[in-house]
This record gives C-alpha cells, sequence and structure tokens, in this order.
C-alpha cells in the first residue's frame, strides 16, 4: 500500500487536504446572503461598497471581504460594465454575444436562460429558467440546491421538447459553457450566444424575470423547503404564463403572444 504523502504526490494534491473538512455555512452568512439577495433585487446597481455600508447600517458586522465573497456565492453582479468579474470553467469555449442592435421581432427567435437564488427557511436553492424574449414566456424551469450543471440541462432539455430557437443566450457561467450543454444547442442547429463578462444587462429580460418572480412569489411565501418552493413556483409560473398581463407586451399574456401570428410592435430593439 502506498504511503498517504506517495498518493497525494501521484494524484497532485497537498497532503493537508487529505484532513481537511470543510465547515458548514453559518447560519449569518445565510441571513446575509437573503437580505443580499434582496436588496440586490431591489437595486441591483448597488456595488460591494454600498452593499456593505446597507448591511452595517442595518446592524450587521460585516466588512466588504465577506460581501463580496457572498455576492459571488450567490452569483450577483451590479449592473454595470466592469471586467474579470465571474471566469468560465478554463477549459470551456465562450461564444460571442449574437444580439447588440437586434430586432427581435417573433417568438422563437431568441431563448435566454439564467440562475438565480431561492431563499428557503434554513438554506438556499437554485432556480434556472429558459425564456424567450419576444413573449416573455417561460418555457421551463427547474430547481436545486447545488449549481450542478445537470439541472440546467434537464431545463434546456423541457423547452426543446416544445421547439426551438434561432439563438440562445446565457451568461459564462459553467453551467451554459459545458460542452453538455452546449452540444446540444449544436445539435438542433441553434445559435448560441453568451454575455459581456462584466454585462448583466446583456440578459435583461431574465433579469427581469426574476425581479417578478421574487417579488409575487418567493418573498410574500417564504418557502421552507425545496419542495415547497417547487411546488409553488410550479404554480406562479404557470399563472405567469396564463393569467398575469403584461405592460410590455400591451397587456397581453406571454402565452396569448407566444401563440400569436400577429406582431406585437414594430420589434424589440436589444443594445
Amino acid at each position: 500500500m502506498l504511503a498517504v504523502s506517495r498518493q497525494c504526490d501521484l494524484l497532485g494534491i497537498a497532503r493537508s487536504m487529505v484532513y481537511y473538512h470543510p465547515a458548514a455555512p453559518s447560519a449569518l452568512d445565510d441571513v446575509l446572503k437573503q437580505r443580499l439577495d434582496e436588496r440586490y433585487t431591489a437595486h441591483p446597481f448597488y456595488g460591494s461598497r454600498r452593499m456593505t455600508a446597507v448591511l452595517q447600517r442595518e446592524g450587521y458586522a460585516v466588512n466588504r471581504k465577506r460581501v463580496q465573497r457572498l455576492l459571488q456565492e450567490l452569483g450577483l453582479q451590479t449592473i454595470y460594465p466592469k471586467v474579470n468579474l465571474s471566469e468560465p470553467h478554463p477549459a470551456h469555449r465562450v461564444y460571442p454575444y449574437l444580439l447588440r442592435d437586434v430586432s427581435i421581432v417573433r417568438p422563437n427567435q431568441v431563448w435566454s436562460s439564467d440562475i438565480t437564488y431561492v431563499r428557503l427557511a434554513q438554506g438556499f436553492a437554485y432556480l434556472v429558467a429558459v425564456i424567450d424574449w419576444y413573449s416573455r414566456k417561460v418555457l421551463a424551469f427547474r430547481l436545486s440546491n447545488t449549481l450542478d450543471g445537470a439541472f440546467c440541462r434537464e431545463c434546456l432539455d423541457a423547452a426543446l421538447a416544445q421547439g426551438q430557437s434561432e439563438i440562445f443566450n446565457t451568461d459564462q457561467g459553467s453551467q451554459f459553457t459545458s460542452v453538455a450543454f452546449t452540444s446540444r444547442l449544436e445539435t438542433a442547429g441553434i445559435r448560441i450566444s453568451m454575455d459581456g463578462r462584466g454585462r448583466a444587462l446583456d440578459n435583461v429580460f431574465v433579469e427581469r424575470l426574476w425581479r417578478s418572480v421574487k417579488y409575487e412569489d418567493i418573498y410574500p411565501n417564504g418557502y421552507a423547503t425545496l419542495t415547497e418552493a417547487r411546488q409553488g413556483l410550479t404554480r406562479y409560473f404557470a399563472f405567469y404564463n396564463e393569467e398575469r398581463p403584461h405592460q410590455a407586451l400591451k397587456y397581453r399574456t406571454p402565452a396569448e403572444v407566444h401563440a400569436d401570428v400577429v406582431p406585437l410592435n414594430q420589434g424589440i430593439l436589444v443594445h
């Protein structure tokens, strides 16, 4: 039997990692994440300095370094152009952004996907959805307690079972840049577009969806468990698609606009 030190050498890891046991997340971190998520949803232009000041004014003993770490864990970016924030997986291909100055004039022209944080009574989960940019219809969603890419692929498969878009847009997160995800799009003949780093507004329609979901469903209901959240979000997205009128859709529902061959307007110009 090889000595532990030799096994570590062969695996290319430090011997100390063999004996390392990660600490459980603190209860305070969960509370801070909830407050950061609420503040970000209301004021997505707040940077880490302002977020730190807000939390300190609320009585939390936090510094900017901790706030930056928690924002990174939540995948939250301040909405203004900046560089070198979230790095894609180094082995994954990053595709160019294809939608600048493009007019969105029909359903299934552009779909996009994104992940957001969902607070629970104890802990948190991650929500991914696929949305049609023209109609704002939520084509599929999945909820997970980890950021493993499998739940994103399941969501994509559920959307593709209903049809397909011409272009599919995401951020540069590893869940979306993985070959397992992009190969599904390429096989279907869908062009892949990815946001520029630090440009949260490149996926603005999903950002607006998250604001509606959180203020209209997640925050008021305060789901205790993943199962409760999944059941509640299933009801909410059915309401969002079929019953909730959208001002931007001339007070029609996403489902109506998605199914209608009559143009809604002259198109949505993406900048």
